[in-house]
């Protein structure tokens, strides 16, 4: 029985939706275990093009069960718009499911999250302003509202007028800023607890039996390892784990029942937002692999922001692939390479006279460091339109084959376009 995480093994935005979109139609069940609607997934396939922000990238598929797991934290505004979408295009959510557990967005949490933004002024973040942070906060703190209490009157009630206790306080004092209307909001989100209704249940049996039946199942992540709370670029990370542990977590599978972790990366290094990037490039060499001008180009799908570009950074990768337990690579986005006469990659980094092999925590030394590349010749022909890995130009499958050698993990899928017959299966894993 594969139990199989798919994570991004990067800054986020490394093609995690296209991935799984191709797994899942393997799978009986995909769970999407993590963060909120400040990750996006591109998904192109046979009904077209979508942009998911919460929903399972496995909903594309009529034989799958999807859930939104208790991980992750759900703008039910946002997730209905999201729904619409979907059925208005002819795809189906009646086997789409979200834990009553999972928590809710918000408004709140929305003016704080952009509120605290702005007041950082020059040390700012880059957080997406939707809320996500504070909404974890609140998790924490033990005043969230999670989507099942938005079925029960009583206990929304009960549970709103307590938060809004502390959090008009805050609006108000700290911030300067309007407060919430109980009675407004209360309405609002008792509407869209009517809205959801059918959706919303108590996830654990589903993934039990499916666990006892023996059925594939995905854990789709969002976001990326180098932005996990724990051991990422702090404070420039995410407010959740990401990875292989938070896959765990926020699905409710016991760890002993993980078989696979595919790590998920590009054949090159993005990031959006603030943060050190040790392998950063400007001038042609930026606009080349951003893909200015294509449909394609390096614009976060959430943000709509320009994403930083760099090198492949074999030394963050292999940490996030020891950190996760990664034991497949699947490397998206080789073809972005395929008219530049020389590629880098950073195998190590340089400072003061030290070479290092791992990522500093602090991150004034990580800003510091000094890339060490190593330079391997391009191949400067298309590969769009290759169907199998021994057909990619020799030089293409000798930078795959380095990138796998200096991360320490074996190839499982490489992708050469955005469409859904554009991946490579080198090993399969579900």
């Amino acid at each position: 029985m594969p139990v199989v995480a798919v994570i991004g093994a990067q800054w986020g935005d490394e093609g995690k939706g296209h991935i799984v979109d191709i797994l899942a139609e393997r799978a009986r069940l995909v769970i999407r275990y993590g963060g909120g609607n400040n990750a996006g997934h591109t998904v192109v396939n046979r009904q077209g093009t979508f942009k998911l922000h919460i929903v399972p990238s496995g909903v594309f598929d009529p034989a799958t069960v999807n859930i939104i797991g208790s991980g992750v934290v759900v703008d039910p505004a946002v997730l209905l718009r999201e729904i619409a979408d979907l059925e208005t295009r002819g795809i189906s959510t009646t086997r789409l499911f979200i834990s009553d557990r999972a928590h809710v967005i918000m408004p709140y949490h929305v003016m704080q999250d952009q509120l605290d933004e702005a007041a950082r002024g020059e040390a700012k973040i880059g957080t997406t302003g939707r809320g996500i942070g504070p909404a974890y906060a609140d998790k924490m703190t033990r005043i969230g509202i999670r989507m099942g209490d938005l079925l029960h009157e009583e206990t929304l009630l009960r549970r709103l007028r307590q938060a809004l206790d502390v959090k008009n306080r805050l609006l108000t004092t700290l911030y300067g800023a309007q407060p919430l209307s109980l009675h407004e909001t209360f309405l609002k989100y008792l509407e869209y607890g009517s809205k959801l209704d059918r959706h919303v249940t108590d996830v654990h049996p589903i993934v039990q039996r499916a666990l006892e039946k023996d059925m594939p199942i995905l854990l789709e992540g969002a976001q990326g390892a180098l932005l996990d709370i724990d051991h990422g670029t702090y404070p420039y990370v995410t407010s959740s784990p990401p990875g292989a542990a938070g896959a765990c977590q926020g699905s409710g599978i016991a760890p002993s029942y993980l078989t696979s972790v595919i790590g998920v990366c590009k054949a090159y290094t993005t990031r959006v937002g603030e943060g050190p990037f040790p392998t950063e490039v400007d001038g042609a060499t930026a606009d080349t692999l951003r893909q200015i001008g294509t449909p394609w180009a390096e614009v976060g799908t959430t943000t709509g922001r320009l994403r930083r570009v760099g090198w492949f950074d074999a030394v963050m990768m292999r940490y996030a692939a020891r950190l996760n337990g990664i034991d497949t690579l699947a490397i998206t986005k080789l073809d972005v390479l395929d008219t530049l006469p020389r590629i880098k990659i950073c195998v190590g980094y340089r400072r003061n006279d030290t070479e290092l092999d791992y990522p500093p925590a602090n991150n004034a030394v990580l800003s510091q460091v000094e890339p060490i590349y190593e330079e391997l010749p391009g191949w400067q022909t298309p590969t769009t339109a290759v169907r199998s890995f021994d057909r990619l130009p020799a030089e293409a499958r000798a930078y795959v084959a380095r990138v796998c050698e200096l991360v320490g993990v074996r190839l499982g899928m490489v992708s050469i376009g955005p469409a859904h017959d554009q991946i490579i299966e080198v090993n399969r894993v579900i």
